[in-house]
């Protein structure tokens, strides 16, 4: 019954996410944001950097783990 349960609570989620998710209305005619350049212009974007630096961080973090969950393994086994 708990898995059951699980698994109904998972599917209805599921289901109900795209109810929930709306997209942001395109800008009126004539409408320019308040820096006066055009929507997706220059000087728009997302900073890529940041994102990089956190991939390669948690990399980091789950290869340094491996390697001590291996070494704790070999050293059981020499025991």
């Amino acid at each position: 019954m708990k898995r059951n349960l699980k698994t109904l609570v998972i599917a209805a989620l599921l289901i109900a996410a795209p109810l929930f998710m709306f997209a942001q209305l395109p800008p009126l005619p004539g409408d320019t944001p308040a820096e006066g350049t055009e929507v997706g212009g220059t000087g728009a974007g997302a900073p890529v950097g940041n994102g990089t630096f956190i991939l390669l961080t948690l990399a980091a973090a789950f290869a340094i783990r491996k390697a001590y969950v291996l070494r704790e393994v070999k050293e059981e086994e020499k025991e």
